[in-house]
């Protein structure tokens, strides 16, 4: 995780038509943990949330061929079940559970080792590449996290 830059996905261990897997480590020192909490540092929820989102994302942004990218658009049912800390190895999975009509709805879910910490339904909006740009870069992050 580069939680600076929003790389919130190491490393894609395996990935399906319909299901992700990757890992993500958390950093053991960030700038995120000098607010969140001193003395006490956590991995913000939120962060919690955007990492299982890009994974749902990249299980799109492969289904596809890297024809769409995916943004998100909704959480709903998230559940925030443990704390997670600094230098924690997580483990992300992404299940579609609908794609169409512009939209993909799965559900995410994010464990260190046997503990679940979070899970959530995202549902990600999904469009062409609005620019050349953009398509590149996520074409070299897929290769940098072995999508690609």
């Amino acid at each position: 995780m580069r939680l600076e830059y929003f790389e919130m996905v190491d490393r894609v261990l395996e990935h399906g038509p319909e299901r992700l897997v990757a890992r993500a480590r958390v950093p053991e020192a960030s700038p995120v943990f000098e607010g969140h909490f001193p003395g006490f540092p956590l991995l913000p929820g939120v962060l919690m949330i955007e990492t299982m989102a890009q994974a749902a994302g990249w299980l799109i942004v492969a289904r596809s061929g890297f024809a769409r990218m995916a943004l998100l658009a909704k959480v709903g049912e998230a559940k925030l079940r443990g704390m997670v800390k600094p230098g924690a190895e997580l483990t992300v999975t992404a299940e579609l559970r609908h794609d169409g009509s512009g939209y993909a709805v799965l559900h995410g879910s994010l464990a260190e080792g046997e503990a679940r910490a979070a899970e959530a339904e995202l549902t990600l909006k999904t469009l062409p590449f609005p620019a050349a740009e953009l398509e590149t870069a996520v074409r070299a992050r897929a290769r940098a996290i072995g999508l690609a």
